[in-house]
């Protein structure tokens, strides 16, 4: 019986190893047209992935899209086209550690050096003097919280959108990321252990019942995960979690004393910031912002779930002004 055990234990650690070692997938069409039309610029050594379409003609209007937690650039996809009828320039970026964009470890990823990414891409891109529209969505709120809170004496010339994931007290993060954040001696396990099946499982939980990516949409989400192995870095990037805590009246406080136009576009199913607490907290503490809250089936990801219901919302917003 003893021997027994021995030739299973010797099978299974090269298939393990294997296992945890397997490569990443190759891009679909879809995903490789994104990144085709993408380019790069340095930020700190580091290369940054970014998309940069001009579209309406006769307007000078700019917006840059900042993505959320785990996925990238590509979650604006959907929508990316009618916003190009829009805008002058529709500009995206992959966060450091996301999408197509270096994921460098060890490393100390924060809120701070995200926003200065994007400081660093509009420098880039001339824009500086540019009064800019920014949408956000969850990771990417955070970061536009930051640039709130440094740009408040320049504030009237931005307009900020904040999906969700604004609260602390109001935000229920998944059990894998609590697990990921908080375990320093789990964590390069369960990243390395991390496969596409409790992938799958995870993010369709924050999607609603009737608004579930199809399977060739979950195959992209979890591709731009692995490009450049960026699920051994997610345990450093969900330290923002920990970071909205220390930092909450900094951000917090951006959010409530601006005089930016702001507007929340909200889907009533989303479990990371549940109906009704954090709709009303954010009422209470947020009165200068218009909200519009989607169909009662749409979720945490309503630009993906509900884009005609995302962008009249959004639409109706720009044109109130």
């Amino acid at each position: 019986m003893r021997e027994w055990w021995i030739h299973v234990g010797l099978i299974c650690i090269p298939l393990v190893a294997v296992y945890l070692h397997i490569p990443p997938p190759q891009l679909s069409p879809a995903l490789q047209k994104w990144h085709s039309a993408g380019e790069v610029f340095h930020f700190r050594g580091r290369n940054i992935f970014y998309r940069d379409s001009y579209g309406a003609l006769g307007s000078s209007d700019v917006v840059i899209l900042l993505h959320g937690f785990p996925t990238s650039s590509y979650d604006w996809s959907k929508i990316w086209d009618p916003l190009t009828q829009r805008f002058h320039r529709v500009i995206a970026l992959d966060f450091l550690g996301f999408g197509f964009s270096d994921k460098p470890r060890p490393h100390r990823y924060s809120i701070f050096e995200q926003a200065s990414v994007v400081e660093a891409l509009v420098a880039h891109l001339g824009l500086s003097n540019q009064r800019v529209n920014v949408v956000s969505h969850d990771y990417g709120d955070t970061v536009a919280l930051e640039l709130l809170y440094r740009y408040q004496s320049t504030s009237s010339h931005r307009t900020v959108l904040f999906p969700t994931g604004i609260f602390p007290e109001t935000q229920y993060p998944r059990l894998l990321q609590t697990l990921l954040k908080d375990s320093s001696f789990l964590a390069p396990i369960l990243t390395r252990l991390t496969n596409y099946v409790i992938f799958q499982k995870g993010i369709g939980e924050v999607f609603g019942p009737y608004t579930q990516p199809t399977d060739a949409e979950f195959w992209d989400m979890w591709t731009g995960l692995r490009y450049n192995d960026g699920n051994l870095v997610l345990d450093s990037i969900l330290q923002y979690i920990n970071q909205r805590l220390k930092h909450r009246e900094r951000w917090v406080g951006a959010l409530t004393s601006t005089y930016v136009p702001l507007h929340m576009i909200y889907g009533p199913l989303d479990p990371v910031n549940p109906h009704p607490q954090f709709i009303r907290l954010y009422q209470q503490l947020v009165q200068r912002s218009t909200i519009t809250v989607l169909d009662e089936h749409i979720s945490h990801y309503p630009q993906l779930e509900d884009p005609t219901g995302f962008l009249n919302a959004y639409f109706n917003f720009i044109h109130s002004f």
